[in-house]
């Protein structure tokens, strides 16, 4: 018996998304000091094979599938994650001053859809608090924390360039060396602030600039506008190429609830929800964004990580075969629960072995070879 989908689920459905999703990180918090808790959780999802083990970026995973940021924002429950039998996982998106992100209700769930509407807005604790947070505790698995301009609200004045770079620096400085990666996070969809800037051409390269006399010796990922377009994909390679820290790229969730992403929800249901969509219905444009960056980049430097609508092994394999070398899940955990993290990898084996292939490594890419 699934005991999330069965009792756990209904339970956290009765409640009000925010509610519920505050609750579950209070609970793994409070799990995750109990030395019992976390062993137990251990034994009963950790997953080990050989097959899916990978370096990526001068990182070593035991498996390729990852937590996304935005499930948990200040590192609250990093303990217990690790008994989950994730690959690695990401924090945030934080910000270098702390923030209480977007008004309620800002979080909302499209079951029918298999899908959540997103507009928390960036609330965090700030990067000096949680960087002191992780110094305290270090998780077995690579961790990425995810940075971001701090959110100061819709009322607040424009930004210069100058201070939404130096966002970013001050946010690095603070927590770089507690992370094993960091994502910079250029176009969150659901703040005002920075996603717009880093659209206009050398804003990225400004940033990186600013960023070189910290010394930052963990590599950095690039979290972009979910846009396919080629010149736009070429625009950021030519920018980062000076950069030999940045190491690859994640893409994010699309402005809005787009036509483009067809839903099954009632459109009355859906369109007061203020937010970006996350889950299924992304997926496609996910998947677009993938191949097009794969057959684009210089594939000795960069990598891919891919999120999006991951719900099952065929779904990160999918995605793995358009050239991600990694994958994120989030809203899976919403309608799955944790148990979702084993078996995806227990299926990725099983592919890996349909196709031939005997390590993980072997498939990224794959669809994309035998299109060409």
């Amino acid at each position: 018996m699934n005991l999330y989908l069965s009792i756990l689920r209904p339970l956290l459905f009765h409640l009000d998304a925010e509610t519920a999703h505050h609750a579950t990180i209070a609970a793994c918090r409070i799990a995750g000091a109990m030395p019992m808790s976390r062993r137990l959780m251990r034994a009963y999802y950790d997953f080990a094979a050989p097959p899916l083990e990978t370096n990526v970026a001068g990182l070593s995973f035991l498996n390729p599938v990852g937590l996304a940021a935005g499930w948990d924002k200040n590192g609250h429950a990093l303990r217990l994650l690790d008994s989950w039998g994730f690959g690695f996982a990401e924090i945030g998106s934080i910000s270098a001053a702390a923030s209480p992100g977007n008004r309620r209700p800002r979080l909302f769930r499209l079951p029918q859809d298999r899908a959540i509407v997103v507009n928390y807005g960036l609330p965090n604790d700030g990067a000096e608090v949680i960087a002191q947070r992780l110094a305290k505790h270090r998780i077995q698995c690579p961790l990425g924390v995810n940075l971001v301009k701090t959110n100061q609200g819709p009322d607040a004045a424009a930004s210069s360039a100058e201070e939404i770079v130096g966002d970013y620096v001050s946010s690095a400085r603070a927590v770089h060396r507690q992370a094993s990666y960091l994502t910079l996070n250029l176009s969150c969809p659901n703040a005002v602030g920075g996603k717009d800037f880093f659209a206009q051409p050398g804003a990225i390269r400004q940033l990186l600039t600013a960023l070189q006399p910290l010394e930052i010796a963990c590599p950095l990922f690039l979290k972009v506008a979910p846009n396919p377009d080629p010149a736009e994909i070429e625009r950021l390679l030519e920018e980062c190429e000076p950069f030999a820290a940045v190491r690859g790229f994640l893409f994010n969730l699309p402005v809005g609830k787009a036509a483009s992403l067809a839903l099954t929800t009632p459109r009355q249901v859906w369109e007061k929800m203020p937010g970006a969509l996350a889950g299924q219905p992304v997926t496609a444009i996910s998947n677009q964004c993938i191949a097009e960056m794969y057959q684009r980049m210089p594939r000795d430097r960069y990598v891919i990580v891919g999120g999006g609508g991951v719900f099952s092994a065929a779904d990160a394999y999918e995605k793995i075969g358009l050239g991600a070398s990694l994958i994120q899940i989030y809203t899976a955990l919403v309608y799955e629960g944790p148990g979702i993290v084993s078996r995806i990898n227990r299926g990725l084996l099983q592919l890996l072995a349909a196709d031939g292939f005997s390590h993980i490594g072997q498939a990224v890419g794959s669809g994309c070879r035998a299109a060409l």
